[in-house]
């Protein structure tokens, strides 16, 4: 949970509970209600329930899914607008990644087949280029470093996802469990460091991330999130074609370049 990495700089529900509280949910929310800023401490349960999902999720060969991302921006009279933004997402380890944005907001497609990252814009017919670092996590780097590209769920892509989301906790604990997400039984687990407040739901028998809430712990001019993960396949097959569009041969090539490069110098 290595946030402030939680925001995607390159792309810009009703009210009601997911799930009700369950008697163990209630106690918890009591007990943290009646020590307003008291560390609560890391549960060894919580912990294990991440070191679970991130076993399962960097023990795959590959695997694909779908994440669907909402976000709040506040709008000059002040009233939060919420953007939702969907991604199907194919990786395969230690070098490859496909990332299919269709919507909301332009579609865009991202490509890391190991030696190049790219970015395609399908309906301006414009594709970035830029060499890229061999594996994985370093790409992830990179590509913030070269472009501003960041995905809000590269954590629980990482080689060592356990690593990346316990980082500087502060706390954690387990709210309880829920049958109203992703489908399944799901163990519902609270983290907070210093930048952020999480919430996560695993799914009980598969450990896989069904829903994550992110809150900023200073909400001004922050965003807070939530993904919903769907339709998790792991160890699948794939091919080099997956990792490449053939679409990009016939499309104007651009820059890779930090967003705020093409912004107008301020006088």
């Amino acid at each position: 949970m290595r946030l402030p990495r939680i925001l995607w700089v390159a792309i810009l529900l009703p009210l009601v509970p997911l799930c009700a509280p369950t008697m163990a949910a209630q106690a918890a929310t009591k007990r943290v209600a009646q020590q307003p800023g008291v560390n609560i401490g890391i549960d060894a349960k919580a912990i294990a329930l991440i070191k679970a999902m991130s076993d399962r999720l960097a023990a795959a060969k590959s695997l694909s899914f779908a994440v669907r991302r909402a976000f709040d921006v506040v709008a000059a009279n002040g009233q939060p607008v919420v953007y939702m933004v969907g991604s199907n997402v194919v990786l395969q380890r230690p070098d490859k990644l496909k990332v299919i944005v269709p919507g909301d907001g332009p579609p865009s497609e991202f490509y890391y087949d190991g030696k190049t990252m790219m970015v395609l814009l399908p309906d301006k017919k414009l594709v970035a280029v830029a060499d890229a670092p061999p594996s994985l996590d370093d790409m992830f780097e990179a590509a913030i470093t070269k472009a501003g590209l960041y995905f809000p769920f590269v954590d629980f892509l990482a080689a060592d996802p356990n690593k990346e989301i316990t980082e500087g906790l502060q706390s954690a604990f387990v709210i309880g469990q829920s049958s109203a997400v992703g489908g399944t039984t799901t163990d519902v687990v609270a983290l907070a460091n210093k930048n952020v407040q999480a919430q996560i739901w695993i799914g009980a028998a598969d450990h896989l991330p069904r829903l994550v809430w992110l809150t900023p712990t200073d909400l001004a001019g922050r965003q807070r999130s939530v993904m919903d993960f769907s339709d998790w396949k792991l160890d699948i097959p794939t091919s080099p074609t997956d990792f490449t569009s053939a679409t990009s041969t016939g499309a104007r090539r651009i820059e890779m370049a930090l967003p705020t490069a093409a912004l107008p110098a301020k006088p």
